[in-house]
């Protein structure tokens, strides 16, 4: 019986079947819609660094073969062939996608899945529906991971930009298209004769024995299409050009053996008389009919340099206009004159919302969003008072911990107040202008003090965890323990810093803001009568000492309290 997956569950291979050569299956369909299925070989970094590990229509296969892309067949949309101990080492995981070929969202479609069957029998199946998406053109449906071991895990995460987004979200670059380049005018073919007599009868060419038949065809260029015959050139008989007619001179000059007539000196009109003006105008030095000597103001205007009387002087505007370079005042009516620029939405352009179609998205370094159609519909809780904004239908309800919960938090000092939002729409989160930080757990486990968590999936399971310690206060810290699979915000106060984890890394205990579960925290207290008298001392009451295998971390923000 195969087992049945939810989004975000994991399973290792093994657990599933002993076999290494797997079939993966897809199927997933919409009215009106077309897909591309594809599989994308990533490296350690969850990027595409070898573009021949990207499996689809136009590269069927990998190089050796391990991954096979097989096409329609029993039932499914697409089909694959994976041996998983014929993967190359570089190669850490296999992300298998599907994008809408055209227009459409991912809500449009029906119900799909996507299965794996080894040795004819299905022994995995994880199924998904449309209402799990919204706006999305592309989706991560699910993966194949080695760590340690290969594993499977159901992912159906959505991206809004298609397969241009898949591909930079993997690492790979978009190729544009080139433009075809002009074709150019083909020369006329000159005379030539016939290549060889005409064709005559022949007796049909004897056949052998019918060839075997050949494998089929892989994945290659379309054959280039056969040239085409060219027909002869026919020569037309030689006309005799018409007869041309005699050169003609250029303009304004006189027919080929005439004398040109003669021009006027330089600076008089054709036909002026030598020392007298040209047809209409003055002598020179004297004002034309009806105009003032040279120098001298027409009559009924001021002297050259006055201003004329209700005229503003140079560089001054007109009566209630302002004076040039200057801003238009406001009229005496409380309006507020409109300054000029692109416009209010292009002022605005920036601050829009951000949809990208996930559970959470991070409008800016201090705002959060959280889309509760999103995740099957999966609940929300946050921080009471922590909602700036919601839309659609939203639903927001006490989430009380109970008495022995509230009993827990007033002693460890872990308690936390929230509320539980439900509905189809989305809430944006933030608290005083702190940074938030969304963290994916994906099976694993992180520690996070009560007081930097500000919302998380109600999928995580979450308790107090006590820090075993001596010599100080009380003989024990406390934290929250986060696990499961879905996302928890996290935040701090300014830009933290995340180290790993050595033997000899130390941090405040009021610094701290969240560490991996698998770390081995050791509380390091030194209570002295005069601590700071002692050189060495950090002048910190409780210091957290952490140990931990390679690949532990800690965050620690820019303040304590």
């Amino acid at each position: 019986m195969a087992r049945e997956f939810q989004r975000g569950h994991k399973a290792k291979i093994s657990d599933l079947t002993a076999g290494t050569d797997l079939y993966i299956g897809v199927q997933i369909s919409g009215p009106g819609l077309g897909f591309d299925i594809s599989c994308f070989g990533l490296d350690a970094g969850e990027q595409l660094s070898d573009d021949r590990y990207f499996i689809f229509y136009n590269q069927p296969k990998s190089p050796e073969e391990a991954i096979q892309q097989l096409g329609t067949q029993a039932g499914d949309t697409e089909s694959f062939r994976v041996t998983l101990d014929r993967i190359p080492a570089q190669i850490q995981k296999l992300s298998f996608t599907a994008t809408i070929d055209g227009a459409g969202q991912m809500s449009q479609i029906g119900p799909g899945y996507v299965r794996i069957v080894a040795g004819g029998e299905e022994v995995a199946r994880y199924a998904f529906t449309g209402a799990e998406f919204s706006t999305e053109r592309a989706v991560m449906l699910a993966d194949f991971y080695l760590k340690d071991v290969w594993r499977f895990a159901a992912v159906g995460q959505g991206f809004d930009g298609g397969l241009d987004a898949l591909l930079k979200n993997f690492g790979g670059e978009v190729a544009e298209e080139q433009q075809a380049a002009p074709e150019q005018p083909a020369a006329a073919p000159g005379f030539a004769p016939p290549a060889g007599p005409a064709p005559g009868f022949a007796p049909p060419v004897a056949t052998g024995p019918p060839a075997p038949p050949q494998p089929a065809p892989g994945f290659g260029a379309p054959p280039a299409p056969a040239p085409v015959h060219a027909a002869p050139t026919m020569v037309a008989p030689m006309t005799t050009p018409p007869p041309q007619a005699p050169p003609q001179a250029p303009p304004g000059q006189p027919p080929f053996g005439q004398v040109p007539p003669p021009q006027a000196p330089p600076g008089q009109v054709p036909g002026q008389m030598p020392g007298q003006p040209p047809f209409g105008q003055p002598p020179y030095g004297q004002p034309a009919p009806g105009q003032p000597p040279y120098g001298q103001p027409a009559p009924g205007q001021p002297p050259y340099g006055q201003p004329v009387p209700g005229q503003p002087m140079p560089g001054q505007g007109m009566p209630g206009q302002p004076a040039f370079g200057q801003p238009p005042q406001a009229p005496h009516t409380g309006q507020v004159p409109q300054t000029p620029g692109a416009g209010l939405a292009a002022a605005m352009q920036k601050y829009r919302e951000l949809p990208t179609g996930q559970r959470w998205t991070q409008q800016n370094p201090k705002l959060m969003r959280a889309d509760l159609a999103q995740a099957g519909g999966q609940p929300v809780l946050a921080r009471q008072g922590s909602m700036v904004l919601y839309q659609g239908k939203v639903e927001f309800g006490y989430k009380g911990a109970g008495f022995t919960g509230r009993i827990v938090g007033n002693m460890t000092g872990q308690e936390m107040q929230l509320m539980r939002c439900t509905g189809r729409g989305q809430v944006f989160f933030a608290e005083e202008a702190s940074y938030l930080h969304p963290i994916e757990l994906q099976g694993d486990a992180i520690c996070v003090s009560a007081e930097n968590v500000l919302a998380f999936d109600e999928s995580l399971q979450h308790e107090v965890r006590r820090i075993e310690g001596h010599g100080i206060p009380g003989g024990a810290l406390f934290t929250m323990l986060f696990q499961g699979t879905g996302t928890v915000v996290v935040k701090t106060h300014g830009t933290p810093v995340v180290l790993p984890v050595t033997p000899t890394t130390y941090a405040d205990s009021n610094a701290i803001v969240a560490w991996s579960a698998a770390s081995q925290v050791v509380l390091s207290s030194q209570v002295r009568l005069r601590r700071n008298a002692y050189p060495g001392h950090s002048g910190e009451t409780v210091n957290l000492q952490f140990r931990g295998a390679p690949g532990n971390f800690i965050i620690v923000q820019p303040y304590e309290v």
